[in-house]
């Protein structure tokens, strides 16, 4: 039986996206040396938060220089500068998740390469609206695939559809 281009196509495609979910997840601290005491337990979708509004992540602080690795495997998909975040690192890790690090003082992944759990993708630094501020890295979860049952009336509550709490995978 042949099959259209077209069709083996959307059969990876559809492969591919399956894969995604069911690939194993497992997320560490990405902060070398960091604990609990390194973060401020309730720091997600804290309100109000400077121009962003609501944090929407943890800020994990440790010296500046400090090696920051990727908190689970995945796929580099972004690296350079953004206003806010300053110098970003963008990971593209299992269950369709980004995994984003800012404010590194250095990068030192690779676009569009694979990043093995652990391994070092940038330093922690104060890039970004963190320059004047204590350094450290900003590291937020987000799903491409949103999940509506988490939204709530909370500011920018909509958007927590998107966004999974990092400290929850930081103390499991």
């Amino acid at each position: 039986m042949k099959y259209s281009k077209k069709k083996l196509f959307s059969v990876a495609l559809t492969v591919i996206i399956v894969l995604g979910f069911l690939l194993p997840q497992q997320i560490m601290n990405p902060v070398s040396g960091a604990d609990r005491k390194s973060y401020h337990p309730k720091s997600f979708w804290y309100y109000p938060w400077g121009k962003s509004g609501t944090h929407k992540g943890v800020d994990i602080f440790a010296k500046e220089g400090t090696a920051v690795g990727s908190a689970t495997g995945g796929w580099v998909i972004y690296t350079g500068e953004l206003k806010m975040g300053g110098n970003v690192v963008l990971v593209l890790g299992p269950k369709w998740r980004l995994h984003y690090y800012a404010h590194l003082q250095r990068i030192d992944a690779n676009i569009f390469s694979w990043a093995r759990q652990a391994e070092q993708i940038g330093t922690v630094g104060t890039t970004g609206n963190a320059k004047g501020k204590p350094a450290h890295l900003h590291y937020s979860i987000v799903t491409l695939i949103p999940y509506p049952w988490r939204i709530d009336s909370a500011p920018q509550g909509w958007k927590k559809m998107f966004y999974l709490n990092p400290i929850e995978f930081l103390n499991p």
